[in-house]
């Protein structure tokens, strides 16, 4: 787990390496370990160390293949190394390291650019062939691990530069910082969710998840996707046999992401039925992990922990457990903070709670466990039966239920040199009709999987934990069980009142209380129920001369919703005024 950039200049020219230097300095706090730089020609490589697997200097990055011409920088884990060592051996390839960055090389030196389709894991790499001076850009199928570079389509001889996060690129300089108008519509419709390849800034793109692009000698680009969701359910299996799958699935999941390293790894329990479950596992796999739970001060309309259902579980299990209680006061002191280590503008109120629990968590284990991607996966959220039940088109069926604000909306609340098309619906009609299957349920979680949590819950935790360097690892969204229970009946996912699965494998495992109680989420209530101090906080940010300057926001929109802050939610019930708050001070902590 690392950090990730790298410069690639013109046929002709050389990189930049001080602006290489900045963007490792910028990514230090992703890689606190080690760190190292390699430049061959046109191309300099960069690379932030967090030590998992072989710790020895064996495993550092960037690393050189001299007898195959090949230098990688890596950011990930790949579960199935052991496996693929032994293969690649078998085919008379040389190991000199221990851990999985090696592999990679080895893959890719066999198999070429379709050594992705080999790997089991999370990543994004950069692979430089010495001999043909061409870039290998890759990231994995469920996207856990980000990759973003710079495009200028008006300067074809403009260097292309790659981090693994979005200001690094800009700590490198020479970003074209205008708003994509796309993203914008993306990021305050679908609560705060910019799918790849845009982001809010046009001279910055990511790779989509699933996706490799190889940039050859000549620079052009070729952008190639290896992997989809594919939603067609499958009737083979009552329902007893799909349990028994997905229980197996599940379980390998869990110890590949238990066994695979050379580090302690601990679990961060929510007192959900997810990340319960996930202790559940590892105690059946015969691992008792250390366990991490937080919470915060009660709202009048909603408690702040949720120590009541996590602390039996760690009791039945006999965990080493961890609980964190955060003040108020803290979170607040704390918020720019958290902000500040977003790779993008993230809405989501829990952003903050990830980045202090990993803060305590970094202190004991290197590694985590994290439940996200289970309600997508498996049909969690409220909104999913709401979609079900409802007729018409797939977007008259999804946009009711689940956009933050209609076109109408959104065009009212920013001012009109920002106005434009209705981008989003357009992108989530293709998206949908895109996936394959016949079953709109299965479609919708193919488009949340592979689409839409990409950019919210998974970079959150991943942008939340590394901050501390602290890597997490999330056995929902293992690929082959994502596979597996995209094939499922979608009625076994939403029985029970959603995850009627999981219930089912859950029940004898974890307390009845957990599994029967109300879905609940990480709550940081004073962050949806606005008041006091953070609504203070929240109005200086908008009111500031930075923001007054950028005229983003139409002031009749702010001011009505500063007048009534507890009264203006969202769909997914996420607080109007928050997201607005956030997103600019984002955009004052990155200079823009």
């Amino acid at each position: 787990m690392c950090g990730i950039c790298g410069w690639l200049a013109a046929p002709g020219s050389r990189p930049d390496l001080g602006a290489v230097r900045r963007m490792m300095d910028r990514l230090e706090r992703r890689g606190p370990d080690h760190e190292g730089s390699f430049s061959d020609g046109p191309l300099a490589l960069g690379h932030r160390r967090l030590s998992i697997l072989d710790l020895s200097f064996h495993g550092a990055q960037p690393m050189i293949d001299r007898e195959n011409g090949l230098a990688l920088a890596f950011n990930g884990t790949i579960y199935n190394h052991p496996e693929l060592r032994q293969e690649l051996r078998a085919l008379g390839h040389r190991f000199t390291s221990t851990g999985d960055t090696e592999v990679i090389l080895k893959a890719f030196a066999q198999w070429g650019t379709d050594c992705v389709s080999h790997l089991t894991g999370m990543f994004a790499f950069a692979i430089w062939n010495l001999k043909s001076d061409a870039l290998f850009l890759a990231r994995d199928r469920l996207g856990i691990k980000p990759l973003y570079y710079t495009e200028d389509p008006t300067n074809p001889t403009a260097p292309l530069r790659f981090a693994s996060s979005l200001p690094a690129l800009l700590a490198g300089g020479s970003v074209n910082t205008e708003f994509d108008p796309i993203a914008l519509h993306h990021q305050f419709t679908l609560h705060g969710s910019v799918p790849a390849p845009h982001t809010i800034l046009k001279g910055v793109r990511k790779l989509p998840p699933g996706h490799s692009l190889l940039i050859d000698a000549a620079g052009k680009k070729t952008l190639t996707r290896y992997w989809q969701i594919d939603a067609t359910e499958r009737h083979d299996l009552n329902a007893q046999q799909w349990q028994e799958q997905i229980h197996a699935g599940l379980l390998r999941a869990v110890k590949r992401r238990l066994d695979i390293s050379d580090v302690p790894v601990g679990v961060l329990l929510s007192g959900g039925l997810d990340s319960s479950l996930i202790v559940a596992l590892a105690h059946e796999a015969g691992i008792a992990p250390q366990t991490f739970t937080i919470g915060f001060e009660d709202q009048p309309e909603e408690k702040g922990s949720e120590f009541e259902f996590s602390d039996p579980v760690a009791e039945r299990y006999q965990t080493k457990h961890h609980r964190f209680h955060i003040p108020n006061s803290q979170v607040l002191d704390r918020l720019p903070e958290a902000v500040a280590q977003m790779s993008e503008p993230m809405f989501a109120q829990d952003a903050v709670a990830f980045y202090l629990l990993s803060e305590q968590v970094s202190r004991e284990v290197k590694v985590v466990l994290s439940g996200q991607g289970a309600d997508e996966v498996f049909g969690g959220y409220f909104w999913y039966p709401q979609m079900n039940a409802a007729v018409g088109d797939d977007l008259s069926r999804f946009a009711p239920y689940y956009f933050d604000r209609d076109h109408e909306e959104l065009m009212s609340m920013i001012t009109a040199p920002f106005r434009g098309e209705d981008h989003t619906s357009r992108r989530i009609r293709e998206e949908l009709a895109r996936i394959r299957g016949s079953n709109y349920i299965n479609r919708v979680l193919g488009l949340d999987v592979s689409t839409l949590i990409v950019d919210d819950p998974v970079k959150r935790v991943d942008n939340m934990t590394m901050a501390w360097g602290l890597e997490a690892r999330v056995p929902f969204l293992d690929h082959e069980l994502v596979e597996l229970a995209m094939q499922m009946p979608a009625a076994h996912k939403l029985d029970l009142e959603g995850k009627g699965m999981l219930k089912r494998i859950a029940r004898g495992r974890i307390p009845d209380a957990v599994i029967d109680r109300p879905k609940g989420y990480f709550p940081v209530p004073a962050l949806k129920f606005v008041r006091g101090l953070f609504l203070e906080f929240m109005r200086d940010i908008l009111s500031s001369p930075p923001a007054q300057a950028r005229g983003l926001f139409e002031p009749a929109y702010v001011n009505r919703l500063l007048a009534e802050p507890d009264q203006h939610f969202t769909r997914l019930q996420g607080a109007k005024l928050w997201h607005l708050a956030v997103f600019e001070l984002w955009l004052q902590q990155n200079g823009l």
